[in-house]
């Protein structure tokens, strides 16, 4: 991982990217460790999770994850998914939040020095030349190692570095015993990373510690 020399940085969690990732690589973030691991170096200004809830989903464990990381240290972005029909007649659920997402890194990019995003989406190659422009080292995090490649080429190739999930898992990886997580649904994967225990509480994230109950299982 590039060192930070204690530099201000931000990361940008793609919430359903990474976990995508995670999944094809078998494991199960553990989002404590994860903070943890880039509170070790720099100065983390903040730490944004972003993704979309469905209206039915109020109750699960995805909402209970959304909880848990918002009194953790981490600065939640969420909106409601929309149903659309696709071509084949079908009811689909879409949440995009790329617009968030780059909003957000191009507002806090004058004050850092360094932003990570946690995504292999190609549609922010753009945005990760608008803030290289302004003066921000970019890596990105992502994985190689799935089948096929979570990681957009295109992306990989602008990002001034770039960081193999599966290197670090060690680091960040919930332990999760005698448990196939390629069977999980997204609701257990997700209640499982929300038992895990609250991150030391830091300056900068003053919101009291609150451990969510275990959610109910959506499926």
């Amino acid at each position: 991982m590039p060192k930070l020399e204690k530099n201000k940085f931000a990361f940008f969690i793609d919430g359903s990217n990474l976990h995508s990732s995670a999944k094809a690589l078998g494991v199960v973030i553990d989002f404590k460790k994860l903070l943890k691991l880039f509170n070790n170096d720099g100065e983390l200004l903040r730490a944004y999770y972003y993704t979309a809830i469905s209206e039915n989903q109020d109750h699960s464990s995805i909402r209970s994850l959304v909880d848990w990381l918002a009194y953790n240290g981490y600065t939640l972005k969420t909106k409601p998914t929309k149903e659309f029909i696709d071509s084949d007649g079908r009811k689909k659920l879409k949440g995009d939040m790329d617009i968030e997402l780059a909003i957000d890194a191009l507002e806090i990019a004058p004050h850092i020095d360094h932003a990570i995003i946690f995504s292999g989406d190609g549609d922010f190659r753009y945005l990760v030349e608008v803030i290289q422009r302004k003066g921000v080292r970019v890596t990105v995090v992502s994985t190689l190692k799935s089948v096929p490649a979570m990681i957009a080429d295109e992306l990989r190739r602008q990002a001034d570095d770039f960081v193999e999930l599966e290197d670090i898992l060690d680091n960040i990886s919930l332990n999760v015993e005698n448990t196939n997580t390629q069977n999980f649904s997204d609701e257990i994967i997700n209640n499982n990373i929300t038992n895990s225990t609250s991150p030391p509480s830091k300056a900068s994230f003053s919101k009291k510690s609150q451990q969510p109950d275990n959610a109910e299982d959506a499926k």
